[in-house]
């Protein structure tokens, strides 16, 4: 295989293992497969709560549903949140454990919206985990990581995904996949990246 082709991957797969954490994250999406190793996680023992982040994607009017898991998750859901939430409940979370963050409308935003949400309820990230599908492990810690610069950020990816380090190669749509996602780590971080130089040069 070619170096560059395992380079790709090597980028956009990142998979850490799971440590006990102050809070474990679930960027926005209508996949049941983060919310549910979330809830495994949470079960375990690894972190007192859970942050699903996500109102509904940008430009698309409302929740989409379900896109993808091998349970089906009835019911009418407003937000990607409350489908995110009705998972975590139904896979053994306490209502008393999962934050809300429903505003958010892409991955951005919910880091930005995740970060204000732990500001506000005076909660310290030393350590998180973010769950999430395992094309977006390496753009959703480029997005935490951007707010949360203090924390040592885990990214954990749900099994069980179509789209995988090991089957991306297989399919047009698995290539499509990862090559986009290549593609949105260099093209949404064009005036992010600015801004936080701009910043740390007025700091020094």
């Amino acid at each position: 295989m070619l170096k560059w082709i395992e380079e790709v991957a090597d980028f956009i797969f990142l998979n850490d293992a799971p440590a006990p954490a102050d809070v474990i994250f679930i960027p926005g999406n209508g996949h049941a497969l983060p919310s549910e190793l979330a809830a495994r996680l949470y079960c375990e023992g690894l972190a007192p709560y859970v942050l699903p982040s996500g109102r509904y994607a940008i430009g698309s009017g409302g929740f989409a549903g379900q896109l993808s898991g091998a349970r089906r998750y009835e019911g009418a859901f407003d937000t990607e949140w409350a489908f995110m939430r009705r998972i975590l409940l139904e896979n053994g979370v306490p209502e008393r454990a999962i934050l809300r963050e429903d505003e958010a409308t892409y991955t951005y935003q919910n880091a930005i919206f995740s970060r204000r949400r732990m500001d506000a309820m005076k909660l310290t990230v030393s350590r998180g985990i973010i769950c999430c599908m395992p094309v977006h492990a390496r753009r959703a810690r480029m997005y935490y990581e951007t707010l949360f610069p203090e924390a040592q950020l885990l990214v954990c990816p749900a099994p069980g995904a179509a789209v995988t380090r090991e089957s991306w190669l297989q399919s047009p749509e698995g290539i499509d996949a990862v090559l986009g996602e290549l593609s949105r780590c260099g093209g949404q971080f064009h005036d992010i990246l600015k801004a936080i130089m701009q910043q740390n040069g007025n700091k020094s």
